[in-house]
């Protein structure tokens, strides 16, 4: 039986709720519902879904530190709800490893649109468990790590595995399929196949900046990932 994907739609705000149940119900998604961070918790320990909606602005703990716990603990999607103008936010959400964002007011099918992006990115990353054997495994240095392109994993160069978001995954990919070749960020974009994804201006500089602290020796002066001015970005094995 084919798996129904699972939604937990975390906002403080019960008509904004409802409504997004309603959305994802209707377009075949199961959704569960919480209303500040304790009751995520208490769904995530019923069920782990496959992808949060996560409101910033929740009472208590917000969005932001509940994104933190979400990425540091489980691997779920991650799409951040925002204010028209919280560029900070999206920029503080997008470095802590959430995978997309949306402002509101949104369009509920531009949300389902973003939902299923990031579930695509997801499904289309296999189990470890039936992982390729190691020596058919497609492993590239990539920095100071090294990136299975059969597992979507990174690894750093003690072996220990270095977590990437879904997203982060897909601009390592794309980097090293075009290495030494500079890219422009709608290049970028187009590539890793996010098109109906329109990130703000700095969005791509965030994801690279935060790959960057995972993959180089010293990401100050980065050897790897290196900034082409006027272009975008290039891959340097």
């Amino acid at each position: 039986m084919a798996h129904t994907p699972c939604v937990l739609v975390v906002d403080d705000d019960q008509p904004t709720r409802e409504m997004l149940l309603e959305a994802l119900a209707t377009h075949g998604f199961r959704a569960l519902q919480a209303g500040d961070g304790a009751g995520m918790r208490r769904e995530l320990e019923r069920e782990a879904p496959d992808l949060v909606l996560l409101d910033i602005r929740l009472p208590g703990e917000d969005g932001l530190t509940l994104a933190r716990f979400l990425r540091e603990r489980y691997d779920v999607g991650i799409i951040m709800v925002t204010g028209s103008g919280d560029v900070i936010d999206r920029i503080v959400g997008l470095e802590i490893g959430a995978d997309d964002y949306v402002a509101k007011p949104f369009d509920p099918r531009e949300l389902l649109a973003r939902v299923k992006s990031v579930l695509r990115r997801i499904q289309a990353r296999p189990d470890a468990t039936a992982a390729s054997a190691p020596q058919n495994a497609r492993r590239v240095p990539f920095g100071r790590c090294t990136l299975d392109l059969d597992s979507h994993q990174l690894y750093d160069s003690d072996g220990s595995e270095v977590m990437v978001t879904h997203m982060e995954f897909d601009l390592l990919r794309v980097l090293h399929e075009h290495a030494g070749k500079a890219l422009s960020r709608d290049a970028i974009l187009t590539l890793t196949k996010n098109r109906e994804w329109e990130p703000f201006d700095r969005s791509i500089d965030i994801r690279i900046a935060r790959l960057r602290r995972k993959v180089e020796v010293d990401p100050d002066n980065p050897r790897a990932i290196r900034t082409v001015r006027g272009v975008g970005y290039m891959f340097v094995p």
